[in-house]
């Protein structure tokens, strides 16, 4: 009995020896992830693993790959390897096992040829393209043989600069045959050739990066000056693809590092690493995603050893299906997939040396379900195989493209079980839901996700559905509003008319009901405020208040159109951010007037500055309730009311300054423009005084730990 025990225990052993062994050799060496609309990182299932590498050796070649450069399939999953070191095309079946090489061969002319350093190729319309860089041309072979076609040499045109240089490294072609040529020295955008290799026109030309100091610069030069200068040409791209409807994807590297930092985080065209032109060249790529494309969190070089800093280098692009398509970033050796609206789906790959880990990626490429990406540095390319996980992520994609809704809806459902940070489900889920009329589930959907454009379209249908039920209301509550303002307005304006015969010691709250007077008849109401003292500190101070109560409830009560990441600014941070303002003014203010003839004191300053800040509950506090009500497309209403709030504001400040000192008109503008500079001169010294304080706290406190350690 007792051997039994044993042996059972030890079977068990063995078996959760065995369950522990199991997942850490199905692990991958990286990890999958996504980003979150604060910019974290947030953990992914695995959409890709690596089954294995293929070197040179798997594939049976004698002579060794040898700084491969580019990648490419075909729709039977041929792979075409761009070996620019043999200066070669080899050519793969979807086995990885050699069907030929494309080396040399005897042109058009009969003169025996060769490539030369040949850095990109594309298949299509039954062709091998080669972009062969050193020789200067594009050179065709038959797919299914290797056999020459034909030669495109150098396009000529008058649009290319005399010095030019032509040195093709990436291609695509069209169904037509029409030909758009990546060269690595020619800054113009893409070069379009038509099929029988005459130049067509530049496509898409980068946005030029040029400081205000340049531009001030270029007006001292001469033209010959302007022309060399290399600084204000385009930046070239580095690779390229097409997509079946003739949409071009282009990438490049050569970007300002901080422009292309900050397209990512804002999620802006210009200074993109990654574009989509139509055949006009203008960017039509969709950017619905909280971000732009390649990496996120960016660290600054120096802050951690050995680990890669900067943007993203992106060197190459693929389409993937269900009109996904990725890019690899060569300095982080990771594979970024995108949907055809611009959300990311998700991040893999790392550096190193164990399976599934790239040195230095330089070309990506999808074979059916599975992804190849080369390795130049190692002379492999790795094979990635799509797991359950990314096999129901495009189905989902797949009927949601055949407007299969209800499918999908359950495709999304079932990939939020297996992870539930993904933005893209919540989406798929609220578009479903959205066409079912299910306006309330659909908001909440696109909520999660921080999808405010669905989510405005579904709010809109639930105010449609809630008008249509409640109509009766809305008028009752506008006549409301209309005839409260219109009472309060009346019995504030009574109650001025007789406190301003009365001669009575003003209240608190006439003091108050005084500002009613003051933002509709402002230069009468000034002189009032200052010669019959119809203000007060008390009143003054009310006011300052309520405009920092009106900031801290525009901050929180914002509705969630306009404010989707809920962020709310501290009543500390609200009280700072008033009051710092009008203390700088007040006091700019009073210590410039006084050296200019002002007769208003510094008291009379203040109050008058404080009254002019009426308008603001009066408009902004309309203007955040309405964000209840609105969509993003009338968004144009808060901005107008907020708007003319703040333009009200500057007209009192400016003519509670000229009515209080008793200025002409143009005296008063000049006085204010210097009371701007007090201002900021104010600021100077007290950031320089703190400075100064700082430095002396710290000196006094190295000495005192100084004089302790040695006591």
């Amino acid at each position: 009995m007792n051997k039994k025990i044993i042996r059972i225990a030890a079977l068990a052993c063995c078996l959760m020896m065995l369950i522990g062994v199991i997942p850490a050799a199905a692990a991958s060496s990286y990890g999958t992830y996504t980003y979150s609309q604060d910019g974290w990182g947030v953990a992914s299932p695995d959409a890709y693993t690596p089954e294995r590498i293929i070197d040179s050796n798997v594939i049976g070649l004698e002579k060794k790959l040898k700084n491969p450069t580019d990648l490419e399939t075909d729709e039977d999953g041929n792979v075409y390897i761009a070996d620019a070191g043999n200066n070669r095309i080899v050519v793969l079946d979807k086995y990885y096992n050699l069907k030929f090489i494309v080396s040399e061969f005897v042109n058009s002319n009969g003169i025996p040829d060769s490539l030369k350093n040949p850095n990109g190729v594309f298949i299509g319309n039954g062709k091998i393209y080669v972009a062969d860089t050193d020789n200067k041309r594009i050179v065709i072979f038959e797919q299914s043989n290797g056999e020459y076609d034909r030669t495109v040499e150098e396009p000529q045109a008058d649009v290319f600069p005399a010095d030019s240089i032509y040195r093709p490294v990436a291609l695509a072609v069209d169904s037509a045959g029409t030909m758009f040529v990546i060269s690595s020295s020619t800054y113009m955008g893409v070069i379009a050739l038509n099929a029988d290799g005459s130049f067509q026109c530049f496509v898409g030309a980068q946005k030029v990066s040029i400081s205000a100091w340049q531009k001030l610069w270029r007006y001292f030069q001469t033209e010959e000056q302007r022309n060399r200068s290399e600084q204000y040409v385009s930046v070239e791209f580095n690779n390229i693809t097409i997509d079946p409807r003739g949409f071009v994807y282009v990438t490049t590297s050569a970007i300002d590092p901080n422009k292309q930092h900050n397209a990512t985080k804002d999620n802006t065209a210009e200074f993109s690493p990654v574009k989509k032109l139509n055949i006009s060249g203008d960017d039509i790529m969709k950017r619905t995603g909280f971000f732009g494309f390649g990496e996120v969190t960016v660290i600054i070089k120096g802050m951690a050893k050995n680990a890669p800093s900067g943007p993203s280098v992106i060197v190459d692009v693929a389409l993937g299906p269900e009109n996904t398509w990725s890019i690899i970033d060569e300095a982080r050796s990771k594979v970024y997939t995108y949907d055809e609206y611009g959300n990311l789906l998700f991040i893999f790959g790392d550096q190193g040396t164990q399976l599934g880990n790239i040195g230095t990626p330089s070309a990506v490429t999808y074979q059916n379900d599975k992804l190849l990406v080369l390795d130049k540095s190692m002379n492999t390319f790795t094979v990635y195989n799509r797991t359950e996980y990314g096999n129901i992520l495009i189905k989902a994609l797949k009927n949601q493209n055949d407007r299969k809704y209800d499918e999908a809806k359950k495709d999304w459902e079932e990939i939020l079980q297996r992870n539930n940070n993904f933005d893209a489900a919540y989406i798929g889920i609220g578009k479903a839901l959205y066409r079912e009329g299910d306006w309330d589930g659909a908001m909440d959907h696109f909520k999660s996700a921080y999808e405010t454009e669905n989510y405005s379209k579904a709010f809109k249908m639930w105010r449609k559905e809630w008008i249509s039920k409640y109509i009766y209301i809305i008028p009752i509550v506008v006549i409301a509003v209309a005839v409260g303002a219109t009472k309060f307005f009346g019995y504030a304006a009574k109650v001025n008319a007789e406190v301003a015969v009365s001669g009575k010691k003003r209240t608190f709250w006439q003091e108050i009901l005084y500002a009613n007077h003051l933002i509709f008849h402002p230069f009468d109401g000034f002189w009032d405020l200052k010669h019959e003292k119809r203000g007060s500190m008390r009143s003054a101070l009310f006011y300052v208040a309520f405009a920092i109560a009106t900031f801290t409830y525009q901050s929180a009560g914002s509705a969630y159109v306009f404010n989707p990441k809920g962020t709310s600014v501290s009543i500390l941070t609200q009280i700072i951010s008033v009051v710092v303002p009008l203390v700088l003014w007040v006091v700019a203010n009073w210590c410039l007037t006084t050296l200019f003839e002002g007769e208003g004191t510094l008291k009379d300053v203040f109050i008058a500055t404080s009254y002019a800040l009426a308008p603001i509950p009066l408009l902004i506090i309309p203007a955040t309730i309405c964000t209840n009500f609105l969509t993003s497309t009338e968004a144009a209403i808060v901005t107008l009311l907020e708007s003319f709030a703040f333009v009200w504001v500057g007209l009192l400040i400016f003519i509670g300054t000229m009515v209080t000192h008793d200025y002409s008109l143009g005296k008063n503008i000049i006085t204010c423009l210097g009371i701007i500079v007090g201002m900021v001169f104010i600021m100077f010294l007290a950031l320089l005084f703190t400075t100064m304080l700082t430095n002396v706290i710290g000196f006094i406190t190295a000495i005192v730990t100084e004089v302790t350690l040695r006591m």
